[in-house]
């Protein structure tokens, strides 16, 4: 996949999280979501650390970013300005590191790891406080493939949780939230 496809998807799929962010109601905020013991606020620090997990493989910092537990918004508005502004620039996208899957380029994990973080706990954030809860197909195709490559480590402590089964003629988003241990 070119960098400028991967580039575009990220954007995307950011943009479509700082909106679920900016409609979550100031009260629901310590809200649960389906990732146990995380609270809506956790979810949204989870992902800004994993923006900053990735940016570290290539050497970057977020930087002096607004605290999640102050501005949510602000602190993943940031985190995302870092990872793309890295996504773009051709020689950090194309560094290697050694990830779980063996070597790979800032570029192939964002894409792997970060955007499927995006997705997934895109949803949980919706289903957290009620909006709307629809995958986009292309990328329920797309991240179920992905879970489904993780392997073993997809039920590791601090992963999916134990796949549910589906009721019988659920859709392909259902399925895949059952993979992960997500009841819908």
């Amino acid at each position: 996949m070119s960098t400028t496809s991967i580039v575009d998807r990220h954007r995307r799929l950011a943009d479509a999280f700082a909106a679920k962010i900016a409609a979550v109601p100031p009260d629901r905020w310590e809200a649960p979501t389906p990732c146990e013991g995380w609270t809506v606020r956790h979810l949204v620090g989870h992902v800004v650390q994993t923006h900053e997990l990735f940016s570290g493989f290539v050497g970057r910092t977020l930087g002096d970013i607004p605290s999640v537990d102050e501005d949510p918004a602000g602190a993943f508005d940031a985190a995302r300005a870092v990872v793309l502004d890295s996504l773009r620039d051709p020689q950090l996208a194309s560094s290697e590191y050694r990830g779980l899957f063996g070597r790979t380029t800032f570029a192939e994990g964002v894409d792997f790891f970060v955007c499927f973080d995006l997705v997934i706990h895109g949803w949980d954030l919706a289903r957290a406080v009620g909006l709307d809860e629809r995958i986009d197909p292309g990328e329920v195709e797309r991240v179920f493939e992905q879970a489904r490559a993780f392997g073993d480590a997809a039920r590791a402590p601090g992963a999916f949780g134990p796949a549910l089964e589906p009721p019988p003629g659920a859709d392909d988003q259902t399925r895949l939230l059952g993979f992960l241990g997500r009841s819908v």
